[in-house]
């Protein structure tokens, strides 16, 4: 028997310009820092070598830029505002790494629809997020404008 989850987002047709979400946050993490540094074959010295961090302008390790990004992708998810309801990721239009992410910092992502476009021949329609991404100091880290399809409300 196959289970189908229960669909908690947002339609297309519910989505307005002007909304605001605030994600719940997360730790970034050594583990993340080294799990991602495999996946991604990334080892620089900046993320994987305290010492060497030491001498560099942050002083310390830093998490990827492309790991804060994607960490920033999940959290967007767990708004619950997109789950069972995105059809795709469609495009980063903008994005800019404004400070580091170190490891132990708890980010989260506040995100604003700016715009909406039906396209109905996909099911739904696109939806452009402006997104910056903070740290627990209310710091922004990295901001941004992503694109998304979204499924319309069955009729």
């Amino acid at each position: 028997m196959t289970t189908i989850p229960a669909i908690r987002g947002m339609y297309f047709e519910e989505f307005e310009v002007g909304q605001k979400m605030i994600s719940p946050g997360r730790t970034v993490t050594e583990s993340d820092v080294v799990a991602f540094a495999g996946l991604s074959g990334d080892y620089n010295l900046i993320h994987t070598d305290a010492e060497y961090s030491k001498t560099s302008p942050f002083g310390a390790r830093v998490a990827h830029g492309l790991l804060g990004l994607s960490i920033a992708s999940g959290l967007a998810v767990r708004t619950g505002v997109l789950e069972g309801t995105v059809i795709a990721f469609r495009e980063i239009a903008s994005w800019k790494f404004v400070k580091p992410v170190f490891i132990g910092d708890t980010i989260h992502v506040e995100m604003e629809i700016i715009a909406t476009k039906a396209m109905r021949r996909l099911g739904g329609g696109k939806v452009d997020l402006n997104f910056d991404v903070k740290n627990q100091n209310g710091e922004t880290t990295m901001k941004g404008v992503w694109s998304v399809l979204v499924m319309s409300k069955p009729e």
